[in-house]
């Protein structure tokens, strides 16, 4: 009666690899036991190290103007392409290199772990790669297991073992595993040696939660047959716990193993920063292309006149004259495309890696972010989308666990219709106001013991105690009650159950292993009266009362109502009772379907429900599970901030709808609109458009839309574009009843509408990891649910509060940072480049360059790197606390306002005009032929270039030195140090004769250039000409236009604002000198005063300071005053000298009132 294994689907495994000697028996090729984690190997890393890196549209476009400066004669040396290439190749190749060896190193330590294994009638010490499917392998206590196994024995009599599967799925609490009778007794090594048995299971998959087998043992002249399930399977990485030590045959070995299966990489997200990004690179190649072309163009159309297509000083050879003008215009092309091709920046992308693998360690570091309790700091798990934190619109959450503390506590029940509630920790029938003693009456009736038996059988509860390797029977004292017994379920609801049922029934709980049979339900079948077999199931309301036939079933489902309407977790108890033939009938189709090889789950479906059927209604539980802390403020903040929060639950209706009002997801007096228990297509669609109807009606009022699973599917199946306009148009939407894989599609849905917004999904446990993986940004909280939804997020807080702080401030933050940086890039390179177009019009299009290879190679690499880099990483131009208090601010941001079109053409068009500023104030200083030297010696092409070149460095440094709000000691050294390093460099390179040079053209061109006053009065006006313009337009702007950061950034004027953190606050009377200082920090945008107790010294000197600011009518000349805000500056100046320019200004605010009532002392002294 089984079904005969298929060749594809199923494997044959032969235990102790004791073959059949008799037949045609041919071995089947199975995985070795070594896990391969690395990506490279000693042979193929720079072969596929560079074709994945050149995979990459920039790095390949570098390597095609490298290629092409090697074969033709362009005007600059292959160096300046291919040096920044070989860098920006070979530090990325280093670091992935270095991780693979990490990887390499830990695989090696792996495959190379001892382990025993039975062989030869004895147990052999081997290494872990060397064990084959089929070996009998032992593994002791708390030692993890190295292949996937199938319990054969353990030390404990009936072959169990508790296992911890923490690595796998995160779950913490002890998994029971069972052997097969038969082999349970076999505990020794020469029993096992001379076990003959075969296992047919499937083929690996990655499930970790599905295992379909069964093994046949022979003994004697009969053969017995067993079913294998996941009870049996003992996974890769699991521990073992609680158990001296398990016996085991290989089934699935190396790469085949479930947890081996599972290690696949996630999707790869993309930023909006970084498509933006790339939309600006291909913007840029156009103007590449229309430089090259029309120079190309020009250059002939110059060339057509006689006397310019062949000066006097340039006659051509008769190669030149004679050659292909095709190949001769496709040769000048690339020659100006290789001329012009700085102006894409390579080196944009290694700054913008730093900047996000330096940044994320910011989020890490973040005290704010640590939650002392559990000890858990943020976690981030991809530095690549630290910037999109800055852009979420809509924020997709679950709630056990999430919203809530996941954390049951036992709060209420019904047995029988009657309503019991827990008042001061007794628990007592609705109605009743005196304290009884034991809680219950001290006389159960047969429904309350029926329920009572169901509460304490039906879990999958399991003791933690490491007395535990014996029965336990001596864990209980003579009045049945456990000592000191820690309990450990996969579920909270259930540990909740199993604990009350203890303090309020004061009964001996029976541990039995139990069999999860659905998701929502559990069974266990006990021994009735008369030899009768009971079986008892708990689950949800929707699944347990349908099939329920007898009892109290509408006081129960009244009940359940009202649980919910509270905000409790709900459970109905039911039973059963069997006949012996009806249950020796259960009793062989669960048999046949076990032992199935071929859809056993869909055989088992059909037993169970065959008996899940008139169940007797016992009663239904409340359990309370109570809101984290700050969910109702970090929701309005969220609401505040423009962000749209839907709530994603597998809860019934009304608990969802009571914790979302809870917790501020829904209002008071918000409209709450139901699109709930929907049968039909045409029934759903027709609440819909009621739904829409009412909406504009009352638009006026915010609306709050509850959905559920079932009508979600009719919804999205032909009605999509009403329901996402509903949705729209709602303040907050509630999904109950969800399925992962529904969760997951609401955010696909949101995610692939016209608007395309940003998505977040925030989640604890399992059943959130695939709307974690589909949204944009995904969040894991390190909740009670394991650590699966932490592994497979982008990044992991503790608790939902934090979400706030990771938006508001380190998504702000970031998001400006990398937003200025890839504009500033994009406009220091145009900067750069538009000089050396301008200069063709001067050269005959020649394709002479500008600049010396030297200034080209390292412009980008050292000359103007460092100060955007130390930008991206410390820049906050507004404090971080006004960030976190004024969620409004996010909305500045949203959208990618500031890598749109506007933005970009302002950035370009600075670009282009402060490079026409640069070419033409240097023309117009040498083009009349002047001398500037005092010899009367004239400026040659180099120094015009040189000239140009240096006015570039310094205007472009100053600009980001415009741009930065918040300044440190670290962004002071490189913005000021790169122009220095630039002049030191240039006076070197150009004043020594360098012998591995075989040209410099640069010989004492520098030097030159700065002794002339001339040049560095050229200097100081083209630098300051450049930007005087963009300093109005801020000026104008923050006036005229303010945004809401910019308001932020002048008036901050809340709790511990003092002048000492900034020069622009001044108290009256300033003087002029102090009132035009203070509009130059306003330009330059250092005007955010924060409170010296939270950015320039410690609190007790902060308040100590502001006590020492007074008038000058209640002052007094103190000597000991004087002497102490000496000393508390002094201790500000050590502690903080960033703020030196800050803390000498208070200093001066201070001390003003003392030398002014001085002087009119002395003044009057006679």
């Amino acid at each position: 009666g089984f079904d005969p294994p298929h060749q594809s689907d199923t494997r044959t495994i032969y235990i102790a690899n004791r073959f059949p000697q008799h037949g045609h028996y041919v071995p089947q090729k199975f995985a070795e036991n070594r896990i391969i984690s690395s990506k490279y190997t000693v042979w193929n890393f720079v072969p596929k190290n560079l074709f994945e890196q050149f995979r990459r549209v920039a790095n390949f476009y570098f390597l095609i103007i490298f290629l092409v400066q090697l074969m033709i004669d362009t005007p600059t040396s292959p160096i300046t392409s291919g040096l920044p290439l070989f860098f920006v190749i070979t530090v990325t190749a280093i670091k992935q290199g270095y991780e693979d060896w990490l990887r390499h190193k830990s695989d090696n330590e792996v495959n190379g772990a001892p382990v025993y294994v039975v062989r030869s009638g004895g147990l052999v010490k081997t290494r872990s790669k060397n064990i084959r499917v089929g070996d009998i392998v032992r593994v002791a206590k708390d030692e993890t297991f190295p292949v996937d196994l199938v319990l054969l024995s353990s030390d404990r009599a009936n072959g169990s073992c508790y296992v911890t599967t923490a690595t796998l799925d995160g779950e913490t609490n002890l998994k029971t595993h069972i052997a097969v009778p038969e082999t349970a007794v076999l505990q020794s090594v020469a029993n096992l040696d001379k076990l003959v048995a075969v296992i047919e299971c499937q083929q690996p998959e990655a499930d970790l939660y599905r295992f379909v087998g069964r093994i046949t043992i022979s003994q004697q002249i009969e053969e017995i047959v067993r079913p294998l399930g996941p009870e049996s399977l003992l996974l890769r990485g699991a521990r073992l716990k609680n158990t001296k030590e398990i016996f085991g045959v290989a089934v699935y070995t190396g790469m085949e193993t479930k947890m081996a299966l599972n290690y696949k990489s996630k999707s790869q997200k993309r930023s909006a920063v970084e498509k933006s990004m790339n939309s600006f690179l291909i913007i840029y190649l156009i103007i590449l292309l229309f430089e090259a072309i029309l120079s190309t163009i020009l250059k002939y159309a110059w060339q057509s006149e006689e006397k310019w297509n062949e000066p006097w000083y340039n006659k051509k050879t008769e190669h030149e004259r004679n050659s292909s003008k095709i190949l001769r215009f496709i040769s000048d092309f690339l020659a100006f495309l290789v001329l012009y091709n700085f102006i894409i920046p390579i080196s944009l992308y290694v700054t913008v890696e730093m900047q996000k693998f330096l940044g994320s360690f910011f989020i890490g570091w973040d005290l704010d972010l640590y939650h002392e309790e559990t000890n858990e700091k943020a976690q981030v798990n991809t530095s690549d989308l630290n910037e999109e934190l800055g852009q979420v619109e809509y924020v997709f959450t679950d709630k056990t666990g999430t919203l809530t503390e996941n954390e049951m506590q036992f709060r209420e029940c019904s047995i029988n219709g009657i309503k019991y509630q827990e008042i001061n920790g007794k628990l007592v029938p609705e109605g009743l106001i005196e304290d009884v003693p034991d809680g219950i009456r001290p006389h159960l009736t047969r429904e309350e013991e029926l329920f009572l038996k169901a509460v304490c059988l039906c879990h999958t509860v399991q003791i933690n105690n490491d007395q535990t390797d014996g029965t336990g029977d001596h864990l209980w004292r003579a009045n049945g009650i456990s000592s000191q017994l820690e309990y450990y379920a996969s579920s909270p609801d259930e540990k909740a159950l199993v604990e009350a049922a203890r303090s309020h029934w004061s009964t001996r709980l029976v541990l039995y292993l139990l069999e999860q049979v659905q998701t929502v339900w559990s069974l266990k079948v006990s021994e009735g009266q008369k030899g009768d077999k009971l079986l008892f199931t708990k689950g949800a309301e929707s699944a347990i009362l349908p099939c329920s036939k007898h009892g109290e079933i509408e006081k129960t489902r009244i009940h359940v109502d009202e649980f919910a309407l509270k905000g409790l977790r709900t459970l109905c108890v039911a039973y059963r009772r069997f006949t012996d033939l009806e249950y020796q009938e259960v009793e062989q189709r669960l048999f046949e379907a076990k032992t199935a090889l071929q859809q056993r789950e869909e055989r088992m479906t059909e037993v169970f429900n065959f008996i899940e059927r008139d169940l007797v209604i016992l009663g239904a539980t409340g359990v309370e599970d109570k809101l984290q802390d700050k969910v109702q403020d970090t929701i309005e903040a969220l609401r505040l901030a423009g962000i749209k929060v839907w709530v994603l639950t597998g809860d019934k209706h009304e608990t969802a709808v009571s914790v979302s009002l809870s917790c501020g997801h829904f209002h008071r007096t918000m409209n709450i609109l139901e699109l709930v228990q929907h049968k039909s297509d045409s029934t759903c669609a027709e609440q819909l458009r009621q739904l829409a109807r009412r909406i504009k009606e009352d638009h006026v009022i915010q609306h709050g839309l509850v959905v559920d699973g079932t009508s979600l599917s009719l919804a999205l199946r032909q009605h999509e574009k009403l329901f996402m306009e509903v949705c729209r148009n709602c303040s907050a939407v509630l999904c109950c009843r969800m399925a992962p894989l529904q969760k997951a599609k609401v955010v696909r849905l949101l995610k692939t509408s016209p608007e395309k917004p940003i998505t977040l999904a925030i989640g604890d446990g399992a059943n959130d990891v695939s709307m974690i993986q589909e949204a944009h940004v995904g969040i894991g909280i390190m909740g009670k649910e394991g650590r699966q939804a932490v592994r497979n997020s982008d990044y992991a807080i503790a608790r939902f509060k934090f979400l706030s702080k990771l938006l508001f401030v380190h998504g702000h933050l970031y998001y400006i940072r990398i937003a200025t940086l890839v504009q500033y890039f994009f406009y220091k390179n145009v900067c750069f480049i538009t000089p050396q177009f301008l200069y063709q019009f001067f050269c005959l299009f020649s394709q002479q360059t500008l600049y010396d290879s030297v200034y080209l190679t390292l412009y980008n690499i050292c000359f103007t790197s460092l100060p955007v880099l130390m930008y991206s990483l410390f820049e906050q131009h507004v404090h971080p606390h006004v960030l976190h208090s004024k969620p409004t601010l996010y909305r500045d941001i949203s959208k990618n306002a500031h890598l749109g079109f506007k933005p970009f053409l302002y950035w370009t068009f600075l670009g282009f005009s402060h490079a026409f500023v640069f070419f033409f104030g240097s023309y117009l200083l040498m083009g009349e032929d002047t001398s500037l030297l005092g010899n009367g010696q004239m400026f040659g092409n180099w120094t015009f270039g040189t000239l140009v070149f240096t006015v570039m460095v310094i205007t472009v440094t100053v600009k980001m030195a415009l741009e930065t709000h918040f300044w440190t000691w670290i962004n002071h050294f490189v913005t000021w140090g790169s122009i220095v390093f630039y002049f030191i460099f240039s006076l070197f390179y150009g004043g020594i004769i360098w012998p591995f040079l075989h040209t410099q053209d640069m010989y004492f061109v520098f030097v030159q250039l700065l002794s002339s006053g001339a040049a560095w009065f050229a200097i100081i006006i083209i630098v300051v000409t450049c930007l005087f313009l963009d300093v109005v337009k801020k000026v104008l702007y923050r006036h005229l236009q303010p945004t809401s950061t910019e308001k932020a950034q002048l008036t901050e004027t809340g709790t511990g604002i003092n002048c000492l953190d900034s020069m622009c606050c001044f108290s009256d009377g300033e003087t002029a000198c102090a009132s035009l200082r203070r509009v130059l920090e306003r330009v330059m945008g250092r005007c955010s005063p924060t409170r010296v107790n939270s950015r320039i010294g410690k609190p007790d000197l902060g308040s100590q300071l502001d006590a020492m600011i007074v008038d000058e009518e209640t002052i007094k000349v103190e000597p000991s005053k004087f002497l102490k805000i000496l000393e508390l500056y002094g201790t500000l100046l050590y502690q903080r000298p960033k703020h030196l320019d800050a803390v000498l200004n208070g200093l001066y605010h201070v001390l003003r009132p003392f030398l002014s009532v001085l002087w009119k002392d002395l003044l009057l002294t006679p």
